[in-house]
């Protein structure tokens, strides 16, 4: 067996590696997005939990399994304007919904 094939086998073997770590940590996650369900917090702190993690699982999806974690400057420009934006977004879906709170009672 020449040295190309035994590098290239032992890259193959580090990037299962990481797929494997990561699957686990997704799962993981996932776990405790079922766990956290269970909980019975307050709409606000909840929402900003399952965010959260679903923030992180978004991140280890996009960077090892789309690749970006090898990516150029550029895309990585690009995502955190992109990410700005989501957070500007989720900021005004919530004080969105905390300006409507008083609004949504019944009076019967």
């Amino acid at each position: 067996m020449d040295e190309h094939t035994t590098a290239s086998a032992e890259d193959i073997r580090k990037h299962v590696r990481v797929y494997l770590i990561v699957f686990a940590a997704l799962a993981t996650l996932t776990v405790v997005t079922v766990a956290v369900s269970y909980v019975h917090l307050p709409i606000l702190p909840a929402l900003v939990v399952g965010l959260l993690i679903a923030t992180i699982k978004g991140g280890l999806v996009a960077a090892y399994f789309m690749h970006l974690v090898s990516e150029k400057k550029v895309i990585f420009g690009v995502l955190i304007i992109t990410a700005v934006f989501l957070v500007g977004m989720f900021i005004l879906t919530l004080s969105s919904f905390h300006d409507q709170e008083g609004i949504m009672t019944f009076t019967p």
